[in-house]
């Protein structure tokens, strides 16, 4: 897996393609549809560089669901700053399940007046080249376009720690899973063919999902459709962010992954200090080597591995010490047992507003305060 996602980064990641590549009139049209709930201090960089997006043809889908929530201020001050950008406002939502990012949305989906529908999350970052390369990658047989989520160079330890977590443990396991065929997507920011969404029934096919874009991304993979990587990372550049918040969301993830794939209850077998003591055992009742001595030797061969492949992700130098890369691993792989035992205490979650208990299979309950 180290060597698979290595190689893979090396080699398709940070490219330079930013030409579009058909002519004006066959250029595909995107609606780009944003769920947004509050406000954080980068909101409206973030929200920003999509207006400034250097692409011929999109639309801008701004979607509340409260209308005295501060996040509406922040989209009229910037459709008034682009005139001339074709964005628009959709505020109240729809219910139409349990998931509030889909009841969100709906209003701008309907709305949407192209072939292909980006849906892209509020702490999302993009650069001006970003759109072009997405539709690049929408080759004929092609359904579904997403990019390796990332964290921007941010302040603190805790920015650190999320940036160790997405350069390393996370796109090892998912490069390597779509390297071999596996179908890993997040829902971070997804390109997609709008008629494909629709002949599976749309966005409320998926309202009874809490992990909507893994349903979606099957949706598609099962009506025969191929999945490409973008090759610029899907750059998250949130203003609120902490140990404990990083901590919830990965126990959040990892519950979710627990109801849709059983197999993820081997998941820590895959974690260094753990797979580490397992093939130590191993070399010590097979070869009569060490235990210890191998432990640490394969320590340390992840955690160069793991720098190596960090250092590919970010595409340029890194914005902490190596000392603080060295504290922030370590830290990150100590956690991953206690997350994972966390997510099996207790099945449910808290996402936004709402608190939800997960069922086997995917989907959930919302749990109502009596």
């Amino acid at each position: 897996m180290h060597f698979m996602s290595i190689i893979y980064v090396r080699l398709h990641l940070h490219k330079k393609r930013s030409e579009v590549k058909q002519p004006f009139a066959q250029v595909l049209g995107v609606s780009l549809l944003k769920p947004l709930k509050g406000v954080d201090p980068n909101l409206i960089s973030n929200l920003e560089t999509f207006f400034t997006l250097d692409y011929p043809k999109y639309e801008i889908l701004l979607c509340v669901q409260d209308q005295d929530d501060p996040a509406v201020d922040v989209c009229k001050k910037l459709l008034g700053k682009y005139p001339n950008v074709d964005a628009g406002l959709f505020i109240g939502g729809k219910k139409v399940g349990i998931n509030p990012k889909i009841n969100n949305l709906m209003p701008g989906y309907e709305a949407a007046k192209y072939g292909l529908v980006w849906i892209c999350d509020s702490g999302i970052r993009v650069k001006p080249d970003t759109l072009t390369d997405l539709t690049n990658q929408m080759t004929e047989k092609v359904g579904l376009v997403h990019g390796l989520p990332y964290v921007a160079d941010r302040q603190g330890f805790a920015a650190t720690l999320e940036q160790v977590y997405f350069g390393t443990s996370h796109p090892r396991s998912y490069i390597s899973a779509n390297v071999t065929g596996i179908k890993c997507v997040t829902g971070m920011s997804c390109l997609m063919r709008k008629d494909v969404l629709d002949h599976a029934g749309g966005l409320v096919a998926f309202a009874q999902y809490i992990a909507e874009d893994y349903f979606m991304a099957k949706a598609i993979a099962d009506r025969g459709w191929k999945f490409s990587m973008a090759t610029q990372v899907a750059l998250q550049n949130s203003g609120s962010y902490s140990i404990g918040q990083f901590q919830s969301r990965m126990i959040r993830w990892t519950k979710l992954r627990i109801n849709m794939v059983p197999a993820t209850v081997l998941e820590p077998v895959s974690e260094c200090f753990l797979a580490s003591l397992i093939i130590g055992w191993a070399a010590h009742h097979v070869f009569r080597w060490d235990m210890m001595v191998f432990f640490m030797c394969h320590c340390l061969a992840w955690f160069i591995a793991d720098y190596i492949q960090l250092t590919g992700v970010q595409g340029g130098p890194l914005s902490f010490s190596k000392l603080d890369f060295a504290v922030a691993w370590f830290i990150r792989e100590s956690m991953a047992v206690q997350i994972f035992l966390s997510a099996l205490w207790d099945p449910t979650i808290s996402w936004r507003t709402g608190r939800y208990r997960l069922r086997c299979g995917g989907t959930a309950e919302e749990i109502l305060d009596v």
